[in-house]
């Protein structure tokens, strides 16, 4: 028997599915922003908090292909302190969430 592509599988969602899957896993750089918003984190607690405070579990390596884009575009910095990579959010970061924030703040006007 054939396995399931994923563009069936998401062509079979819901659509509150969809919009969960395209709020969260999709666009998890605004979750990441967010957390390095309020300190410093180490790369491993990432997927964790993110769990913890946003209720949705991203998978295991896609934290870190997002923190190495957002790394390489310049939204975060990171330095390596006691042998671990700490992340941190730089203005430019800062920025790009407020624009983001903007943006759902006026889907949710059109939404009233």
């Amino acid at each position: 028997m054939k396995k399931p592509r994923i563009k069936d599988k998401i062509k079979s969602m819901l659509p509150i599915e969809r919009l969960l899957r395209s709020n969260t896993k999709e666009n998890l750089w605004l979750y990441i922003l967010s957390l390095l918003k309020k300190r410093e984190i180490y790369g491993w607690e990432i997927p964790k908090l993110i769990a913890k405070e946003f209720e949705f579990e991203p998978g295991r390596i896609t934290p870190y292909r997002v923190l190495y884009r957002l790394e390489k575009d310049g939204f975060v910095k990171s330095r390596i302190k006691e042998r671990k990579r700490f992340y941190q959010i730089t203005k430019k970061g800062e920025e790009e969430l407020e624009k983001a924030k903007k943006f759902y703040q006026k889907i949710l006007g059109w939404l009233k």
